[in-house]
């Protein structure tokens, strides 16, 4: 137990540098594709037929090619033509293309569910389109998107792991150097929980978004203080 410990707080470091990495590369191409599937998804639903094609060629180029693929091309390819990014912006580029394309469906279904009879409505108000997504149809979207994004968020998170075929030292990369200094379960294992507790909380915060969106629709009801029952319920 104490040669486990001592070779835990020795590999420490390592590991908190690796975590880090995942860490900017996951919240980075979060951000960039959150930003990316709300273009996108709006897009797909504009009344001009020539835009709704230009976002469904996008959307399925990047749904039906491989992430890895993508990042190759953008580290390896790109400066052939004169661009040429570092490893994280490249990893966070490509985390943000792939799973924005998959965010898009989740903000075009979202938009579609709202009710037709809102949408009669902010027509007949003479609202135009800007403020009519403002302010009536995306507060009840987002409410709908969130489930779609915290799952997309876990795949995230995961698929930053191949940000170690672009030479960063993720989180995943670490735990494979670990095994020259751990036993493969103890490295492996720790990578694991690492993952899940990042999982986890963000899960959290996502979930926590959620029952907030749906309280300001009113589809939640917030909690109330419960009454003391352990006097019968009777207040003097």
């Amino acid at each position: 137990m104490r040669d486990f410990i001592d070779a835990f707080v020795g590999a420490a470091p390592q590991l908190w540098d690796g975590t880090v990495t995942t860490l900017i590369l996951s919240l980075g191409g979060a951000a960039l594709a959150f930003v990316i599937a709300c273009v996108l998804g709006l897009a797909a639903i504009s009344r001009f037929v020539v835009v709704r094609t230009i976002v469904r060629v996008i959307v399925e180029f990047f749904r039906g090619t491989s992430l890895v693929v993508q990042m190759f091309f953008l580290f390896f390819v790109f400066p052939m033509w004169g661009i040429e990014w570092d490893p994280y912006t490249t990893g966070i580029v490509a985390l943000g293309l792939n799973y924005g394309a998959y965010g898009s469906e989740v903000v075009r279904g979202s938009l579609n569910a709202v009710p037709k009879g809102q949408w009669e409505t902010t027509t007949a108000l003479s609202m135009s389109w800007p403020l009519k997504i403002r302010r009536v149809i995306w507060p009840q979207a987002w409410a709908l998107m969130i489930p779609g994004f915290n799952n997309l968020l876990i795949m995230l998170i995961k698929g930053s792991a191949l940000a170690g075929f672009i030479f960063l030292q993720d989180l995943t990369f670490v735990t494979e150097q670990l095994r020259r200094t751990l036993d493969t379960f103890t490295a492996f294992g720790l990578g694991l929980v690492i993952y899940f507790l990042i999982s986890l909380i963000c899960s959290y915060i996502l979930r926590w978004m959620e029952l907030r969106a749906q309280r300001r629709l009113g589809l939640k009801e917030a909690r109330k203080p419960r009454t003391d029952k352990a006097l019968g319920g009777a207040v003097a």
